[in-house]
């Protein structure tokens, strides 16, 4: 027994050791490029783009989803987007290089509010918000309770309403207590490094990965114990949050915009998608074959065109939608054999 023990503490203090040690590699994979501003008690990451010259869109602000950084939508839009808005990427609470904060930052109202009081200390009075997946409920939340910040609704494969069958059950475990310190502290990083290539490739499958993506993104740091567990921590909430909030999305009177794949294997677009569609009066859907959970990257030039008919431009979103299908309509189909072969 007492060997047992022994091997059992050897084991618990190698993981320990390991996972700190691999958090120091994944920070310093990348700098930090953001700048930490205090919002009333605790610290949160942005990036901020000030307005350009020759500006023709509102500011706009980028909500990333789940186990993600202000790097994600950082990555896809700055540069397509670049001279013509000011621009805010941030660290949801908890995530990347922000704080935590209070424990209203663990539900997506809380994480709205930081946002808001973000946006109050970069100037921001009201923007196009466009949110990812995860991020989508912050944004609902966010239009909920902050209607007079908002010029526009874009939701890229949003989670948005209660959902079937739960959650997976590393999330459980590591927002439990004493086990989830412990797995989280042990266990994520190791493992989760071994994991997080398959991974990304499942979030945007059937489309392939673009090259560099977990590199430009420094994926990894969403593996640190804590930031793992925080984000654990969100997604558990996340159920019981939108199965009180979701029925007073019906409330939002935004002009929104709402671009889903039918191949989502990760935020079912009938459920999500589909519903929040339903509920927001004048919403536009757009639904693209063989699109998987990442339309920010798979149909950027999509999404760039829906903010800038957010803000006011004549773009037809069919034609590019379109384009988009045609483009991505082999993603994940074997390639033919050749003749003779």
């Amino acid at each position: 027994m007492l060997l047992l023990s022994s091997l059992a503490l050897l084991v618990l203090a190698t993981g320990y050791g390991y996972s700190a040690y691999q958090t120091g590699i994944f920070e310093g994979n990348r700098k930090n490029e953001g700048e930490l501003i205090d919002v009333g008690g605790f610290l949160m990451n942005n990036v901020h783009v000030p307005r350009p010259a020759g500006a023709d869109l509102p500011p706009i602000v980028f909500i990333h989803g789940a186990s993600a950084s202000l790097l994600d939508p950082l990555h896809a839009f700055l540069k397509p987007l670049s001279g013509r808005a000011e621009m805010l990427f941030l660290d949801r609470p908890g995530l990347g290089y922000s704080q935590r904060g209070g424990p209203r930052n663990a539900w997506p109202d809380g994480q709205a509010d930081a946002i808001a009081a973000l946006m109050e200390k970069r100037g921001i009075k009201k923007a196009i918000i466009v949110s990812h997946s995860f991020g989508g409920a912050i944004a609902a939340s966010f239009a909920l309770n902050h209607p007079d910040r908002v010029a526009g609704l874009l939701f890229l494969a949003p989670a948005t309403h209660p959902w079937p069958g739960g959650i997976d059950w590393y999330y459980r475990v590591a927002r439990a207590p004493v086990i989830g310190w412990i797995f989280s502290r042990v266990l994520a990083a190791p493992i989760g490094s071994l994991l997080l290539d398959k991974g990304v490739e499942a979030v945007f499958a059937p489309n392939p990965v673009p090259a560099n993506y977990v590199t430009e993104t420094n994926t990894y740091l969403a593996l640190r114990p804590t930031t793992f567990r925080n984000n654990a921590t969100d997604v558990a909430n996340l159920l019981d949050y939108v199965e009180r909030v979701s029925p007073r999305y019906r409330e939002i009177k935004a002009p929104t915009i709402i671009i889903t794949g039918d191949r989502d294997g990760i935020v079912y677009p009938h459920i999500h998608s589909r519903q929040l569609h339903e509920a927001i009066a004048g919403s536009r859907l757009i639904s693209i074959h063989n699109l998987g959970h990442k339309p920010d990257y798979v149909a950027n030039d999509l999404a760039v065109a829906a903010i800038e008919t957010l803000g006011g431009k004549d773009r037809d979103l069919d034609a590019i939608a379109a384009r988009v299908a045609a483009r991505i309509a082999r993603d994940g189909v074997d390639s033919e054999p050749a003749d003779g072969q």
